[in-house]
């Protein structure tokens, strides 16, 4: 391999001078919500933070991010509290247990939120979890209250409330270009779970 650049002399650390927790939602119909909020979740790893994750939709199928996490030496642990994506891909549960799961969730993000033990916070398909009514709105933003400033909370899924948007400080909106599945491409592991 030739080799054409050298490493900077010194890799600095950014410090900002005022610490702030925000809020982040990642929406849209592109995919690559939870990818990104994962990647911010490996970022705070690196920083040394304290990272909870919640996934509202998820339960059902595996992800590897389930097993990866259990491989990285880091202060990430996640709950996958779902039954899977109500009513799409032949999902046999009914709406009364997918709203019985979410509830469960948001009894354990509230719990885990007052431990006041996590740096970041993500709530993974939750968007989509109001979208269906498996949780009120209005018990999101109660959370969105009560976080302790100094924490950093991600909010996931398509279709992110308008109320949820005007309290985020970053809000960022995938877009759909282009999608494997509208090849009739099966999701493929590592890239989609």
């Amino acid at each position: 391999m030739i080799k054409r650049g050298t490493p900077p002399d010194t890799i600095e650390r950014f410090e900002p001078k005022v610490r702030q927790g925000l809020i982040v939602v990642i929406t849209g119909h592109g995919k690559g919500k939870t990818t990104s909020a994962l990647g911010m979740a490996l970022r705070a790893c690196g920083h040394g933070m304290r990272v909870c994750i919640i996934q509202f939709m998820k339960g059902d199928l595996y992800a590897g991010e389930w097993d990866s996490i259990k491989r990285m030496n880091c202060a990430i642990e996640l709950h996958a509290t779902g039954k899977g994506f109500c009513g799409i891909l032949g999902n046999p549960y009914p709406w009364d247990e997918h709203r019985a799961n979410a509830q469960d969730a948001i009894d354990l993000v509230q719990e885990k939120i007052s431990s006041h033990n996590y740096d970041l916070m993500i709530l993974d398909e939750i968007n989509n979890a109001i979208k269906l009514k498996l949780v009120d709105l209005e018990q999101v933003l109660e959370i969105l209250r009560i976080k302790p400033p100094m924490m950093h909370l991600i909010l996931t899924g398509r279709d992110a409330h308008p109320q949820v948007i005007e309290l985020a400080d970053t809000v960022s909106e995938i877009q759909e270009i282009k999608h494997a599945y509208r090849k009739r491409i099966e999701p493929q592991p590592g890239i989609d779970y």
